[in-house]
């Protein structure tokens, strides 16, 4: 069961549905894979659009991590995720 009020979301990968929550951990992680100057700076890079599919794996696999899940980004890019790069 997820919740939303700790930001937590569902995505079903697989087939199965997996929780994700940017903890400051997740999020601290992201940051220095993305070499990003800050908080702000990260957000304004996926709120422009212009996300490269790299980031994206790298922001799903920060948020599984954050709920404590162990899908990295390789098994995430070989992944059929419902709803594709949109969910």
């Amino acid at each position: 069961m997820v919740n939303p009020e700790r930001g937590e979301v569902v995505l079903i990968i697989n087939g199965r549905a997996h929780v994700m929550r940017l903890t400051l951990g997740a999020l601290s992680s992201l940051e220095a894979r993305l070499e990003a100057k800050s908080l702000m700076g990260l957000a304004q890079r996926f709120e422009n659009g212009e996300v490269r599919t790299s980031e994206l794996l790298a922001l799903l696999a920060a948020g599984l991590a954050g709920s404590g899940s162990e899908i990295g980004e390789d098994d995430l890019a070989a992944a059929h995720i419902e709803g594709g790069a949109v969910a």
